[in-house]
Formats: C-alpha cells, structure tokens, sequence
C-alpha cells in the first residue's frame, strides 16, 4: 500500500518525514526527496502566503498522480506532503519523496511530481503584502516542464 498523500494546515519537519518515509521502503536503493519552501516576493514584501484546495478532491487528485508516478518510474513508494493555509515566508509548503531500486528512477519520479505539483495540482496561491493580494499565475516555464512528461521524459 502506498504511502498516504498528505494535506495539512500544520507544519511538519522535514528530516522526521524523510526517515519516517524511508523506514518504510526495505529493498530500495534510493530515497530523493524535494521540499519546497515559502519564497519571499523579490522585493521582501510578502506578508503571507494563502494557500486553498478542496478537500477532498485535492487528495483524490495528488493520490492519482503519486499512483501514476509509481507504475511510471518503477518506484518502490512515493510521498506527496502539501499543506494550505496562511504560511510564511521561509516556512515549509510541501515535500514530495520517491523511493526505488535505482537512483535514476527516484530522480525522475520526484522530478515528474514536482512539475506537477507545480502546474496542474489544485491549490490556489494568494500573495498577500500591505498594498493588497493577488493571485499567483501559471508560469509558462512551469508548463514547459511538465509538457516534457507527455514526451517521455
């Protein structure tokens, strides 16, 4: 059974999520992990960072695509941590972690995740600073990455 896909508002430590992770997948050669942390506004104004999803469907989507990732790259396991809310800058947003026989394998699969986490997961990101909040938009770059999958990347 593959590990849960998580969706919180509570911060989580990084390292305890990475072992407790890796204590699970006896038999792999390999754990790669991304954590991915609140970035500041080039201008050090962000204030906060709002974070929304459905709950529910948010959960059903990433378990689909963690599911597609393991019988994609031959992994062992993969983990999909996100959380929503309010966050600060430099707090934790998310973390992803792949497990596999070989290093290429959880390298490509925590690769492939992260695009699309960063392009097609349904979380929606408000960038809040004391002259207002705006809605943060798909990124072009972002789209690059993930099209590279359809390819066979």
């Amino acid at each position: 059974m593959p590990a849960p896909v998580r969706v919180q508002q509570a911060p989580f430590d990084m390292g305890a999520e990475l072992n407790a992770f890796a204590a699970t997948v006896p038999g792999a050669g390999a754990v790669v992990s991304f954590s991915g942390i609140t970035r500041d506004l080039a201008d050090g104004t962000l204030e906060v960072m709002e974070i929304e999803h459905y709950p529910g469907m948010t959960e059903a989507a990433l378990s689909a695509i963690r599911d597609e990732a393991i019988a994609r790259f031959g992994l062992t396991d993969a983990m999909i941590l996100h959380r929503y809310g309010p966050l600060k800058a430099a707090d934790p947003i998310m973390m992803v972690a792949t497990a596999a026989r070989h290093r290429a394998d959880a390298f490509a699969g925590a690769e492939f995740l992260m695009d699309y986490l960063k392009s097609r997961a349904p979380f929606w990101k408000k960038e809040v600073t004391a002259k207002g909040a705006a809605w943060v938009a798909a990124r072009d770059e972002d789209e690059d990455a993930l099209a590279r999958w359809s390819r066979g990347g």
